[in-house]
């Protein structure tokens, strides 16, 4: 069933399993905000398990890309276009976030980007081919940032 984040009241809805669900909710929050502020587009989740073909096409393109597979189960999704931007999320249980930027005009921006939860360590998978920054975020507390351009056609 669809959820719209509310982050003005930060719910853990959807994120319980999460050892860092507080910090994942926050997380979520503040992309939810953004999307808000900037788009006025509302962020809308899906339990992971109701939209398979989303994390499927976040999995192809970590693989075929950075021969990478993300070991943390997923736990929620949000697939939508705004501004000419084709944007995929997939929150997963252990505290990461990944999002597919993916511009539909020829030539346009394409990136994947991974955020870490406040109080998660580095995932193994990512640990040695990505440095993060750190950001602050009032949602979220401390949150950890990397990401890569994609270079194929997705």
């Amino acid at each position: 069933m669809p959820y719209t984040v509310d982050f003005k009241n930060v719910s853990t809805v959807g994120l319980e399993s999460s050892p860092v669900a507080d910090a994942l909710a926050g997380l979520r929050a503040n992309e939810a905000r953004y999307y808000k502020n900037k788009y006025d587009h509302d962020f809308t989740m899906v339990p992971a398990d109701e939209a398979p073909e989303t994390v499927d096409y976040v999995h192809n393109i970590l693989s075929t890309e950075r021969n990478l597979v993300i070991s943390s189960k997923p736990l929620e999704v949000s697939s939508f276009e705004v501004d000419g931007l084709r944007m995929t999320y997939v929150f997963y249980e252990s505290g990461l976030s990944i999002n597919v930027m993916y511009g539909i005009a020829e030539g346009g921006k394409r990136a994947v980007g991974f955020k870490l939860s406040d109080g998660m360590d580095v995932p193994e998978e990512l640990a040695s081919s990505f440095k993060f920054a750190r950001q602050k975020s009032k949602l979220a507390g401390t949150i950890r940032g990397s990401y890569f351009v994609i270079k194929g056609e997705y």
